[in-house]
């Protein structure tokens, strides 16, 4: 058992289960749904002692206490379950991950992970990652984004590897269809703060990115907190009359959690099928047509990691690895054309 001590800043929000939500430091990890059953266990106290009641009101300075449960140990099982391998040696593997598929386990995706599949597929190639014989993932792709992504099989290749994520001298390119265009001569886009052009029309997304103060599943735009991040996006084809949609590669400077879907939210500019930063946005049926139907249909981010590139960690080759873009996006692509 340990225990957080967490104070209730300035201007909480009106309930304690939401209030220590906001104010329990990031790295703790604690969802408002975890925090709400620590509380029904009687597992927080606070001035008044135990607090059994996720709606009580709290007041700024108070000190609340969280006692937490030692994590139970998750041992990951290998599961058989099929890759896509762009590239593999004895020292990493490059996979073409699909859609729908969690890359880490956590609470609530034990299973149907790419390490469970990793494990399967690499067993006895493993030379170990940190004392334990498991894959040594570097750098991670949303769960319903698709794409390529690399991960360590030696402890040398995952330092190697990890090393160029932290410098951000990996390449990394994304293929999105959004709503919206970018137009360099745009008052409004040239208005929002962190907005920015580049030679050829790129747009340039300069900001410090931190959990949503309220929604602890999200990322915020923020100029005085958080994480620098930056994303450049270039607009390679526009769609419909007048143009609405756009498709667009963005190239990571920094890759933080959710930095395309939110960067490119704060624009205005939002994926077509984001669930969490697109909002309720719809296509136009005037502008484009039947192909309106199929993008507010669009059952996910529209989101690929189409290009992986980084020396080798360990003979220091070059690599570069692309991949096309999956039929669900190919299909929507080709109905934005046929409708422009």
């Amino acid at each position: 058992m340990s225990n957080l001590v967490v104070t209730i800043p300035a201007n909480p929000p009106d309930r304690l289960d939401k209030a220590l939500a906001l104010a329990a430091p990031e790295e703790a990890a604690l969802s408002r749904s975890r925090l709400a059953r620590l509380i029904a266990d009687g597992a927080v106290s606070g001035p008044a002692g135990v607090a059994r009641d996720g709606k009580a009101r709290v007041a700024e300075g108070q000190e609340y206490v969280i006692h937490l449960p030692l994590p139970e140990p998750v041992d990951t099982l290998p599961e058989a379950i099929a890759l896509n391998v762009v590239y593999e040696d004895a020292e990493l593997i490059v996979i073409d991950k699909p859609a729908g598929m969690v890359v880490h386990p956590a609470p609530g995706s034990r299973s149907g992970t790419l390490v469970n599949a990793l494990l399967a597929h690499c067993a006895g190639s493993l030379s170990g990652i940190g004392g334990e014989m498991r894959p040594g993932i570097v750098h991670r792709i949303d769960k319903d984004t698709s794409g390529l992504l690399v991960a360590a099989k030696s402890d040398r290749a995952h330092h190697g590897l990890a090393a160029q994520f932290e410098a951000h001298s990996a390449q990394r390119r994304y293929l999105a269809l959004a709503h919206g265009v970018i137009d360099a001569g745009d008052p409004r886009l040239r208005g929002l703060p962190g907005i920015g052009f580049e030679d050829g029309g790129v747009l340039k997304i300069t900001s410090r990115l931190a959990r949503h103060a309220t929604d602890r599943q999200r990322q915020a735009v923020y100029f005085d907190k958080g994480r620098h991040a930056v994303t450049r996006a270039r607009m390679l084809e526009r769609f419909g009359n007048p143009p609405v949609a756009m498709l667009v590669e963005c190239r990571l400077e920094t890759g933080r959690t959710h930095q395309i879907r939110v960067h490119m939210a704060h624009a205005g500019l939002g994926l077509i099928g984001d669930p969490v930063y697109g909002g309720a946005r719809r296509a136009s049926v005037r502008a484009l047509g039947v192909a309106a139907g199929l993008a507010s249909a669009f059952s996910r981010q529209a989101l690929h990691a189409a290009h992986l590139g980084f020396d080798h960690p360990v003979t220091g080759q070059a690599l570069a690895f692309d991949s096309p873009l999956p039929a669900d996006m190919q299909t929507l692509l080709d109905a934005l054309r046929a409708a422009s």
